[in-house]
């Protein structure tokens, strides 16, 4: 028998952590809201009320229940110990196997025996990510898509010792959120992000070889596949660190050359160009309302045409 989780802890106040932090609060449940610094929950904090605020502007939330949101959503920064008190804690920090151990690592130090430790990793082991803890049966891959109030699909991964009761519990709280489950084994990348990945890795390359501009990539998948957002917006949505990790991952734990994530995708991140989270990426955005105001990148030089594929394909490692 499982019991649905009443007080939800979220570890990392980013784009990913806010939303799932903003979907929880609005279903009524009680969120614990972490990070390591006192900054970075403050600016996740403004970028969670400015989307309820959209949401009031547009009619589809009042302002009394945005306001019941917001005070439904606590806040802490350092320790942990204030997430000692959460039936369900899910981990949302940078998608780097390190970064995730060490914040189950302290996790599993500072809750409640039955808690239950959930990552939002969208593609590294959960077997790996449990290992570190004294309760590997009590760890599970919860998989937000981004932006979390928004798409209506988690993603769930068993690791290897999951228990079914765990397993179950995450599922029902999946629902209650209002999403849709599907559920993958525990392989890199898991279902989601092994299919788009790679999209967006060719995505890059066709922007590298110059085989399009970005704006004709995007509406070419746009309108000729009938996505929502083309490869190259959807990108700069995600964040293109976390896109390059998790192609990095795909690479170095299936070590097939079909996954080499694009050198262009890495000169954007070398350059500091993350898309939305930052405002710029392939296309730059407007801090507040997330849309695009410029399509190209000005007084940024970016080496395009770069190699042609065969070249490429044989001088590039990592």
């Amino acid at each position: 028998m499982y019991t649905l989780p009443t007080i939800i802890g979220i570890v990392g106040s980013g784009q990913m952590g806010c939303g799932i932090a903003q979907v929880a609060a609005q279903k009524g449940l009680t969120v614990l809201l972490n990070d390591a610094s006192a900054a970075a929950i403050d600016r996740g904090f403004t970028v969670l009320q400015k989307s309820l605020e959209r949401l009031v502007k547009k009619g589809t939330v009042t302002p009394d229940d945005a306001a019941a949101t917001v005070g439904r959503i606590h806040t802490s920064h350092g320790s942990l110990e204030a997430l000692r008190g959460a039936d369900f804690i899910i981990e949302a920090v940078a998608e780097e196997e390190n970064i995730k151990k060490e914040v189950f690592r302290s996790l599993d130090k500072v809750t409640r025996v039955g808690t239950i430790l959930a990552s939002n990793t969208s593609s590294i082991s959960i077997t790996r990510i449990a290992s570190v803890t004294t309760r590997p049966h009590r760890v599970v891959g919860m998989h937000f898509m981004h932006p979390a109030p928004l798409v209506p699909l988690v993603e769930l991964a068993k690791g290897m010792h999951t228990s079914q009761q765990t397993f179950e519990t995450a599922q029902s709280l999946a629902q209650h959120l209002g999403k849709s489950v599907c559920v993958s084994i525990d392989r890199p990348g898991f279902l989601v992000y092994r299919l788009l990945m790679p999209l967006i890795n060719e995505a890059f390359f066709l922007l590298s070889e110059g085989v399009g501009t970005a704006e004709d990539i995007d509406r070419s998948m746009r309108l000729g596949t009938n996505m929502q957002s083309g490869p190259l917006r959807m990108a700069d949505n995600i964040g293109l660190d976390t896109c390059l990790n998790i192609m990095r991952t795909l690479h170095t734990q299936f070590g097939d050359p079909k996954y080499r994530p694009c050198p262009l995708l890495a000169q954007y991140v070398d350059g500091g160009l993350l898309g939305v989270k930052n405002g710029r990426g392939v296309f730059q955005y407007d801090p507040l309302i997330h849309d695009v105001v410029h399509a190209a990148q000005p007084h940024v030089n970016l080496t395009h045409h770069m190699a042609s594929p065969a070249s490429s394909a044989s001088s590039y490692s990592l």
